[in-house]
């Protein structure tokens, strides 16, 4: 064993014998183990690209019934919750689809299954996290109506929030008022969270477990959007630079897969959590129980059909002496 290696079980070991680094070693592992980056990437790509024909269901609805004021409010809510990105975009970036009432149907259809991307997405990424076998995952129906409802309570939060964000920003408001304003924001922020992670995670999980996780997301979302601005503004202008106006769609890009790292790391909290996946090795071997736990968790993903059993066995090995 050379002197780093060394080093590093003993940075192991203390780890594994004090709970709290011990944890955040387990959830920083299990995002790995779980190819969070790529969820991530996965998520933002298709964040960016339901972004718009969302805003256009919205939009043509709201053109339809005769009250534009509604969709001018939820458009503005969406682009508020984009630091600098939705002043860039602004309100005019898209216009109702019109036409007849058939073209109208066939055309929300058509932007409403675009939108639908990022949700399809999102239960694909909270099946991998929880490790669900693919002979159980819900078939397309299911994943259809809980598509729906995300979109939904995605919405709707987004405008409450961006509402609040407005009210709190008013010049003639006391600092009081402010900090009240901010706390309701991150713990609605939280219970969006919880309203999210209870449509896209399964049915066999509490909805109080789901709790720590939404905190860590809410919280996590709220310091992005306080610290969004300014840090924003400073790369986006250096990337402007460089990529001239593709710096926005890779800025935007960019901040899509940050929000979705923080959401995927709060779902990975709830799954260490409510498992007891902790502690885990740096080093191997030895594996520990939860990194066993883990293994099989993910083996047993490959499941496909009901007839089909995959067993997961572990050879007992000690690291090399020297």
């Amino acid at each position: 064993m050379n002197p780093f290696e060394r080093a590093v079980r003993l940075v192991d070991q203390a780890q594994q014998r004090h709970g709290p680094a011990g944890f955040f070693v387990a959830v920083f592992k299990k995002f790995g183990d779980d190819r969070g980056p790529t969820l991530a990437a996965l998520l933002a790509f298709y964040g960016f690209f339901s972004l718009f024909p969302a805003l256009l269901v919205v939009t043509t609805i709201a053109g339809f019934i005769g009250n534009d004021a509604i969709g001018d409010s939820v458009i503005g809510a969406v682009l508020g919750g984009l630091p600098v990105f939705g002043e860039r975009i602004g309100r005019d970036a898209t216009q109702p689809l019109q036409g007849s009432a058939f073209a109208l149907v066939a055309g929300l259809i058509g932007v409403l299954y675009g939108a639908m991307g990022v949700a399809q997405a999102g239960q694909h990424a909270m099946a991998e996290i929880w490790n669900v076998p693919g002979v159980v995952r819900p078939g397309f129906p299911v994943r259809l109506v809980r598509s729906l409802a995300f979109l939904a309570l995605l919405g709707a939060g987004i405008t409450v929030l961006a509402t609040l964000g407005n009210i709190g920003t008013l010049g003639d408001t006391t600092l009081l008022a402010r900090l009240a304003s901010l706390v309701l924001q991150v713990g609605l922020t939280v219970g969006l969270y919880v309203a999210c992670f209870r449509v896209l995670t399964p049915k066999s999980i509490d909805t109080r477990e789901l709790l720590p996780g939404a905190i860590v997301g809410g919280v996590g979302y709220s310091a992005l959007l306080i610290a969004g601005s300014a840090l924003v503004r400073t790369q986006l202008r250096h990337a402007e630079a460089l990529y001239g106006q593709f710096a926005l769609v890779l800025g935007l890009l960019g901040w899509l897969q940050l929000v979705a790292t923080v959401s995927l790391y709060g779902a990975e909290v709830n799954v260490v959590l409510r498992r007891k996946l902790w502690p885990r090795s740096i080093v191997q071997p030895p594996l520990t129980e939860a990194d066993e736990r883990v293994l099989r968790d993910i083996a047993r993903q490959g499941e496909r059909r009901p007839e089909q059993r995959v067993e997961v066995d572990f050879d007992e090995r000690e690291p090399e002496a020297g």
